[in-house]
């Protein structure tokens, strides 16, 4: 099942869509501002974003931006009534996959939803290791059928791993990954990885495990 983020204001549209897509067998993420889309993302590994240009505290165009700085690849389409030409360029401009005008057909959106799914599907990043696999572009981690439920610091630690396997990764290298402007430290590292190694036995990930290598860092290891 596919996660649809919805950023959308306006309690009739954002109800109207989120029912519609439910009836479309799509899980749904409703927030209505621009504060709540970004505290609220990065526990939800949405398959595409539907966002509202227009926000009582800012522009979905903004968020849009912020997602594309994190590095989030899903698709992203963008809802909204303007219909100048220089406010469809810089959605483009900012990152948007896809742009539909209100007010739209539920069966329009629908099929953009749809086709930007399948585009995305076509081009998923995976890396695979021992039975498991990471989708990077949707931030997702799967044993089997299974999806894990990684926040965006958690995923990309595990991504490192996965791209250097049974090889020791230092918290250097960990730090330098995570840093986006912001101060990281060893026990915020040391941390995220008690919660990798709680999430993956909680899931039962038995196939892997993360050993800590005394002065020097990480490995990432097939189970014994």
């Amino acid at each position: 099942m596919s996660t649809i983020f919805l950023l959308e204001d306006d309690p009739v549209i954002g109800k109207a869509v989120q029912l519609q897509l439910e009836l479309e067998n799509y899980k749904v993420e409703w927030v209505q501002t621009l504060a709540d889309a970004k505290r609220q993302s990065a526990e939800c590994k949405a398959d595409l974003y539907l966002l509202d240009i227009n926000l009582p505290d800012g522009s979905g165009m903004d968020f849009c931006n912020w997602l594309r700085a994190q590095d989030q690849k899903n698709p992203v389409i963008f809802l909204t009534a303007r219909t100048d030409e220089e406010s469809v360029v810089q959605g483009f401009d900012q990152g948007a996959n896809d742009y539909v005008r209100k007010p739209f057909s539920q069966r329009e959106l629908i099929a953009r939803i749809r086709n930007q799914l399948a585009d995305n599907k076509a081009t998923l990043e995976l890396v695979r290791f021992a039975g498991l696999t990471l989708i990077k572009n949707q931030q997702v981690l799967k044993n089997g059928e299974a999806l894990i439920n990684l926040n965006r610091r958690e995923f990309e630690i595990l991504t490192t791993f996965f791209e250097h396997p049974e090889t020791i990764v230092t918290r250097e290298q960990l730090i330098e990954r995570l840093a986006s402007g912001e101060e990281i430290f060893d026990r915020t590292v040391d941390s995220h990885i008690s919660h990798i190694r709680s999430k993956l036995t909680k899931n039962g990930v038995t196939m892997v495990k993360i050993n800590s290598v005394y002065g020097q860092g990480y490995r990432l290891e097939k189970a014994v």
